[in-house]
């Protein structure tokens, strides 16, 4: 290499004679590259720098010295030697280095020469040097010529080829939908703990505290057609008829995936605390922004697109679109605190497509981690995986590997998914429940032991396993979980109950209960039930698991609350906790067919079809 070096640095006056380098020469062949790559950065500037007076003009425009017979000479520096280094210079880029050494441009975006000329000027050596040399001469440039068209040529028609077969595709390309969007309207009756906006009710007066349940007419079937919704922590989400995400209450982590800056004041709100329906008065000091739907920023979004299902944690929200493609904004939060959107991201404050999924058919969000079913069976999980609600084991030093979606340990052919605040369940082809994720209170139904006070031990089941407890009874059809409770309903109506107790969570007596079921604390307090329960006379549809209550639908579209009701989330009237399940019952739902419940942290929602009757043309309030 050093010999070679010395060789092309030598003598520039010879260098002017030669013969006028072929354009194929100048292309620089692929080993030629190499061994310019590899040599130091001081011998690189010494090897590209020009002869003195010598320009490329001069090499251009000087007629080819053909005819003088040095056959030595051009055997011993080839022309193409010292076009590789006028080449290599005029391509080098200013900005990109390696190493210390600036990296030359890719060739392949340069044309290559027409043929013909290539081979004339090849034939010129051979009229002046002997036999041998010309042959070498032809031989090598027959060489450098066939690089030339293996390297550039095939790239350039390539390039072609993919764009118009990209162009073609992109024309032709039929959407694949593997998903479809529900099609029924529905009125949405909102009760429950309103100051953050969670109510979706304006900022009026009398929007903040709303014992029973009241419709929301921001909500109507003809202005926004609701047909799905999902309530979070402190938020909730709806999709439109017309393909619109909705969405109102607390954005503090960009849950909304809006702008809801605003310059109001502040007063205390303890002053709106009413059950009057009147919505005449002063506005209030709730932020209007985040207190009435709005539609998500979808701007950045590929046009075209169609919605199906909508999903909320506890400040963030997902979307399922119908070709299988997931999109999320907001973030999720761990023990320490906010924890981040993905592994690139602290907080997303527009929609943002979840790379790594495909032909997605369900979603199931808990507080901070999310579930998604692939059309294969397969169940991906993202989010915070302290508690093993992910299903796999978590390294400290990379925590934020969490937020990349990643397979869950599960058999194939599940349907159906479901998520507690901190655990998960997947439900099989064969009506197998597994359950995995944060089990002090029993909630996840896996059997497990506790000491003498009541507390347990070993707080999580740290991979899927069968709820031995579920065989037997109907095929779960919806399962969700609380803080440290499950609700769960099967294709016979059966509505179960499981996990902590002390807070009427389950809707029983608890002297109705299995007593060797039931774990008692200490003092001889009732805490938790191991097994799922049934509630009795009660078929039930749907389920809605909050916090620390719950929200169920009968198959007669009726619905039924009970639990913690400090801020009327049962939607009974009374801040006293709800020990049975009962029946939800004033003049805005009477007369109605409710389909859909959900439960936020101290707020609920519930839906009925929109063609149902109304009361006297208007929906009554209690």
């Amino acid at each position: 290499m050093s010999t070679s070096r010395t060789r092309k640095a030598a003598a520039p006056a010879a260098a002017k004679k030669k013969a006028q380098p072929t354009k194929a020469a100048k292309k620089a062949p692929v080993q030629e590259k190499e061994e310019l790559a590899g040599i130091e950065e001081n011998d690189t500037e010494e090897l590209l720098r020009p002869a003195d007076g010598m320009l490329f003009e001069e090499v251009e425009s000087e007629s080819p010295v053909l005819d003088e017979p040095k056959p030595v000479k051009k055997t011993a520096a080839p022309p193409t030697a010292k076009s590789t280094k006028r080449k290599a210079e005029d391509d080098l880029e200013a900005e990109p280095k390696v190493n210390g050494v600036k990296r030359a441009k890719s060739r392949t975006t340069t044309p290559a020469p027409p043929p013909a000329k290539a081979k004339a000027k090849a034939k010129a050596p051979v009229t002046k040097t002997t036999k041998a040399a010309a042959e070498k001469t032809a031989k090598d440039v027959a060489t450098k010529t066939a690089d030339a068209k293996t390297t550039k040529v095939p790239a350039a028609k390539t390039t072609k080829a993919a764009a118009a077969k990209s162009t073609a595709a992109t024309k032709v390309k039929a959407k694949t939908d593997i998903n479809h969007a529900p099609t029924a309207k529905l009125n949405v009756y909102v009760f429950g703990e309103g100051s953050s906006g969670e109510l979706g009710l304006g900022s009026a007066k009398g929007q903040t505290e709303v014992k029973r349940p009241r419709y929301n007419p921001n909500l109507s079937p003809d202005d926004a057609g609701v047909v799905a919704l999902s309530v979070g922590g402190m938020h909730t989400a709806a999709l439109t008829h017309d393909n619109k995400i909705l969405t109102w209450g607390v954005n503090d982590q960009g849950a909304l995936g809006r702008d809801t800056a605003w310059d109001g004041g502040l007063r205390d709100l303890s002053d709106d605390a009413s059950d009057s329906d009147s919505d005449s008065g002063s506005e209030t000091a709730i932020n209007p922004k985040e207190s009435t739907p709005a539609e998500v920023d979808l701007s950045g979004l590929p046009e075209g697109i169609t919605f199906t299902q909508v999903v909320t944690t506890d400040s963030a929200t997902f979307v399922l679109t119908s070709e299988g493609e997931v999109y999320g904004w907001g973030t999720f939060r761990s023990n320490e605190g906010i924890f981040g959107f993905d592994n690139t991201t602290l907080i997303q404050l527009r929609p943002k497509l979840i790379k790594g999924l495909k032909k997605i058919i369900k979603l199931a969000a808990g507080a901070n981690h999310v579930l998604a079913l692939q059309s294969n069976g397969i169940v991906y999980g993202w989010g915070s995986g302290q508690q093993n609600q992910l299903g796999r084991r978590i390294l400290e030093r990379r925590a934020t590997n969490s937020l990349v979606p990643m397979p869950i340990g599960l058999p194939k052919k599940i349907i159906n998914l479901g998520a507690g605040a901190y655990n998960s369940f997947a439900v099989r082809e064969n009506g197998d429940v597994y359950s995995w994720g944060l089990n002090n209170f029993g909630q996840t139904g896996i059997p497990k032991e506790f000491d003498e006070t009541g507390a347990s031990k070993g707080a999580d089941v740290h991979h899927p396993i069968v709820i031995e407890a579920l065989k037997g009874m109907g095929k779960v059809t919806c399962i969700q979980g609380g803080a440290h409770h499950t609700v769960a309903c099967t294709d016979r109506g059966e509505l179960l109950v499981w996990g902590r107790l002390d807070g009427y969570q389950l809707g029983q007596k608890v002297a109705d209960l299995p007593q060797d079921e039931v774990v008692r604390d200490s003092a001889g307090h009732p805490r938790i039930l191991t097994v799922p329960t049934q509630i009795p006379d009660i078929y039930a549809i749907q389920v809605a698991a909050g916090s620390d209550h719950c929200v169920a639908i009968d198959k007669n579209g009726k619905a039924f609350a009970w639990g913690f009701s400090t801020t009327f989330q049962t939607g009974l009237g009374t801040d006293d906790d709800v020990e049975l399940a009962t029946l939800i019952d004033n003049t805005a739902v009477r007369d109605k067919k409710l389909v859909w419940a959900g439960a936020g942290g101290q707020f609920s929602v519930i839906a009925g079809l929109a063609d149902t009757p109304m009361v006297n043309g208007i929906n009554g309030h209690a």
